[in-house]
């Protein structure tokens, strides 16, 4: 057996272990319809161009750039347990990212720790990976309010992981942007045709991780 060359590998979560993009998108556009098509095309545009952003975070530019107007904590609130009931059924039921689950497994086999460090708020993230049973394959699993770069920081510093022979695994620039910042190394994962990344940035369609048999 070869071996993986990463101490650890951090995974984004929507659009890299679940096909679940599209579920949220559909959240989205749901909860502002009632401001017409040319706010919810606005918001679907946004969410689309800045994933693994904080929902939280979405809320406060839609009010504040699109209905220009202020957002109280109680509104955020609202908007939240209404987005998670829009959403969870469709995320829970989503089907899994090509590639994703296999290098899962490859992980566990390897012994390679795997975490997840997504946007999703906390709770709800470690509640979305025990109901689709992928528990085993995690060593923790992190979302919001946290910044990304701080998460894979902290896991790194706890476990005394080299952040230079980390991975990070994302489908996003906020990904991308953590990966930076913390000095990992970055895979990205996209189909499109105008990948997000910078040139030279590596790209894949599937979630692929393989042995180094040098």
């Amino acid at each position: 057996m070869g071996k993986i060359k990463w101490q650890a590998v951090f995974f984004d979560f929507d659009g890299v272990i679940l096909d679940s993009v599209d579920v949220k998108t559909r959240a989205f556009a749901a909860l502002f319809r009632q401001y017409g098509p040319e706010i919810e095309h606005a918001v679907v545009d946004y969410h689309l161009a800045n994933g693994g952003v904080s929902r939280f975070e979405k809320f406060k530019y839609y009010y504040r750039h699109l209905l220009q107007k202020p957002i109280t904590q109680e509104e955020l609130d609202d908007l939240n347990r209404e987005f998670t009931r829009l959403a969870l059924e469709g995320v829970l039921a989503a089907p899994y990212i090509d590639g994703a689950m296999e290098t899962l497994e490859c992980l566990r086999q390897h012994k390679v720790p795997a975490f997840v460090v997504s946007g999703t708020p906390h709770e709800e993230m470690q509640f979305i990976v025990e109901h689709r049973n992928l528990t085993s394959y995690f060593h923790e699993v992190h979302g919001s309010p946290r910044e990304k770069h701080e998460i894979v920081k902290d896991i790194a510093s706890r476990y005394s992981y080299r952040l230079q022979d980390c991975l990070f695994v994302g489908d996003a620039m906020t990904d991308y942007d953590a990966a930076q910042a913390c000095g990992t190394d970055f895979m990205g994962i996209y189909s499109g045709s105008n990948p997000p990344f910078p040139k030279g940035t590596m790209l894949l369609e599937r979630v692929m991780i393989t042995e180094n048999r040098q």
